[in-house]
């Protein structure tokens, strides 16, 4: 072994126990095998790759299902001329043609056992411990491989976890650990590992290494994850449409257009969460929602908009008093006095056209800019949210289809500030014709992807 050399690991067990759902879990791909209800699916051996970008760490070698340990079994001790010496009667037993022919899927499970560096037996703690399953695992310690006992569906109604453990530990296979393969968990995924890194220590440094890129790309998934939400809300927040507001509740073909948009937004943010989790469109239902959308919140005369009107027609002031003053002194047609009282008209007037200009433009051509509510906001948040909290638990083995939820709402003051910021400008969506993408959108969407809780999270 050199240290570029990946660790080979065999997932065997009985038929239909989940090793298939197992390597897609770990593999974070759920197209790989095939996975049914039925036992005996998988008819071959197939590898899976654990490939970090700087070199492949681990292979996983999946395997056809153990039918007929009891006979393999008797045949084995029928073989062996030595008590103690498992390895050797395994290998006298594999190369007896008859024994080849008669078990075939079972001997390629053997065969298997010898070219790994250890394996994961995986157990269906919904069945009953019976003495064939006791059968399988002298088979496969005759291998004088390291195993590792993976119990999966723990979390089923009918779960035996209790009575699988104790059967384990009185075949002194003391090395346990529970891994549902259809209810992903990122700390039991890295439990895993460690308890591999214990059993082969020649490899730690590799699966030191794997756990390293995956606790990484677990990082930045979660990161990613948050920034997709955070710019959908920007997004949306900024979001506006114009229409007239002589019914502002009929069949408005503007007010539609803005719902629509903001649907089409939402769909390509679950989308982007899907990829990001290594799902697929299919595996996930949007349900339809009433999507409510609001006029445009800031009234003229409200205290936070006369705060921002003092502050930019102070300012656009003081440059025209100062230009009124320059214009006096220069022309001499007019007292400096007179130049600063008009350079101070002409200011207050570009200082409130600033401050309120779209609104009261369209507003003075009969039209109202709408956009969403703050409701609405909030229940995109939560049910981007909700969407995290199914992903981030759900395993790649998994074949039901998610659906949409319509979650609690999880308001939060400083997400609610920054989101109204970003409805005073347009620009920021890139659902408007003007959109920019500013150093101040990026900065609120920071702000806004930091405020998202940590409730989805292990």
């Amino acid at each position: 072994m050199t240290d570029a050399d990946p660790l080979d690991i065999g997932i065997v067990g009985h038929t239909n126990a989940g090793k298939t759902s197992l390597v897609r879990t770990l593999t974070r791909n759920r197209n790989f095998g095939e996975v049914e209800d039925r036992g005996g699916t998988t008819r071959r051996v197939s590898a899976a790759t654990l490939d970090d970008g700087e070199a492949t760490r681990l292979r996983l070698w999946d395997s056809p299902g153990l039918e007929n340990a009891p006979a393999l079994l008797e045949h084995l001790d029928e073989s062996s001329t030595e008590r103690h010496d498992g390895l050797a009667a395994l290998r006298r037993l594999l190369d007896d043609a008859d024994i080849v022919r008669r078990f075939p899927e079972e001997t390629r499970v053997l065969e298997l056992t010898l070219s790994c560096d250890g394996l994961l037996y995986v157990i269906d703690v919904r069945e009953p411990v019976l003495e064939k399953y006791k059968d399988e695992l002298a088979v496969l310690a005759a291998s004088a491989r390291p195993i590792i006992a993976v119990l999966n569906f723990v979390a089923a109604d009918d779960s035996r976890e209790s009575e699988w453990r104790d059967a384990l530990a009185r075949v002194t296979l003391h090395t346990v650990v529970a891994f549902d393969a259809r209810v992903r968990s990122f700390e039991t995924e890295l439990q895993l590992y460690r308890k591999i890194a214990s059993q082969l220590n020649d490899f730690e440094p590799t699966i030191e290494a794997w756990i390293a890129h995956r606790e990484s790309e677990e990082a930045h998934c979660r990161a990613a994850a948050r920034e997709t939400i955070a710019t959908l809300l920007v997004d949306a927040a900024a979001a506006q449409r114009a229409i007239q507001p002589t019914d502002p509740n009929g069949p408005d073909p503007s007010l539609e257009a803005l719902r629509e948009a903001i649907r089409a937004r939402e769909q390509v943010c679950s989308e982007t969460l899907l990829g990001l989790y290594a799902f697929a469109d299919e595996d996930y239902e949007d349900q339809d929602w009433p999507l409510a959308s609001g006029y445009w919140p800031d009234d003229v005369f409200n205290a936070d908009s006369l705060k921002r009107y003092a502050r930019q027609t102070a300012i656009y002031a003081g440059i025209g008093v100062v230009l009124g003053g320059a214009l006096g002194l220069a022309t001499g047609l007019m007292g400096t006095r007179t130049g600063l009282l008009l350079g101070l008209l002409v200011g207050t007037g570009v200082g409130a056209a600033v401050a309120f200009g779209p609104p009261l433009w369209r507003r003075s051509y009969g039209q109202q800019p709408v956009c969403v509510s703050d409701e609405t906001l909030e229940r995109l948040t939560a049910r981007q949210l909700h969407l995290i909290s199914a992903l981030n638990h759900r395993g790649h083995a998994t074949t039901d289809t998610l659906a949409g939820a319509q979650s609690a709402l999880f308001e939060n003051s400083e997400r609610v500030a920054l989101l109204r910021e970003a409805r005073r400008h347009p620009e920021w969506s890139s659902l408007n014709a003007a959109f920019r993408d500013t150093a101040r959108r990026n900065e609120v969407i920071a702000r806004i992807s930091a405020s998202l809780p940590d409730f989805y999270i292990d």
